[in-house]
């Protein structure tokens, strides 16, 4: 499944150019898929004393909207706007959820994935942070790549895989190896040997892509 899907991402390389919603604390760091994948860390996972809740979301988000971090990410994302009701309920709109290409017009059949998984990101380094910082990343609005909304079906099919077990659709394996990427880099987190090797190949699949963030603070 990865060569297959490997094979395709090749024709679909996209440089993929995150956003921010404020302004940088850090420089944006800007550098080519394969650079950035040989820079990280490598390391073995532990998931001892993983909790979900060890990582506190959805707080209140970055705006005084009265809408929490999901909701907001679901705002920012809508191709078509939504009506805001009373207690930031959503009504209508429409998404489109680049992991399955499909498109979504009900928000409640949307979930919000950590690019980097919960899990995956307590295996990676996160089970040192304080709880401060686990939720500043479960709640990760100054990156646009840090959260995404998705069909509820693709975000529990990907669960707390990293890329060597669960790809995306192939046509844009280049842009979600370039997000993974991105979101280790931002928050320092390490990878283990088959998500590193599986990395590789996604880099050189998609020469043409880059990688950009911004160092969390």
């Amino acid at each position: 499944m990865i060569k297959t899907l490997l094979r395709a991402a090749t024709a679909a390389a996209l440089t993929v150019l995150p956003l921010t919603m404020t302004a940088p604390a850090h420089a944006a760091e800007a550098v080519s898929l394969s650079e950035a994948v040989a820079s990280l860390p490598l390391a073995a996972e532990s998931r001892d004393g993983y909790q979900r809740t060890s990582f506190k979301h959805w707080n209140a988000g970055k705006l005084d909207d009265g809408c929490n971090t999901r909701m907001e990410v679901l705002l920012a994302e809508a191709v078509n706007a939504p009506e805001i009701l009373p207690g930031c309920k959503l009504s209508g709109g429409r998404w489109w959820s680049y992991y399955d290409a499909k498109w979504v017009t009900s928000a409640g059949a949307l979930d919000v994935d950590h690019m980097v998984p919960l899990a995956e990101a307590w295996d990676s380094g996160a089970s040192q942070w304080t709880a401060e910082r686990r939720e500043a990343y479960a709640n990760d609005l100054d990156a646009d790549t840090s959260l995404v909304a998705v069909t509820a079906g693709s975000n529990r099919s990907k669960a707390d895989k990293d890329p060597a077990e669960w790809l995306p659709n192939p046509e844009v394996t280049c842009r979600y190896a370039s997000e993974w990427t991105g979101d280790k880099k931002r928050w320092g987190l390490t990878v283990d040997a088959d998500e590193l090797a599986a990395l590789t190949q996604l880099a050189e699949a998609c020469p043409n892509t880059t990688v950009e963030y911004e160092p969390a603070p």
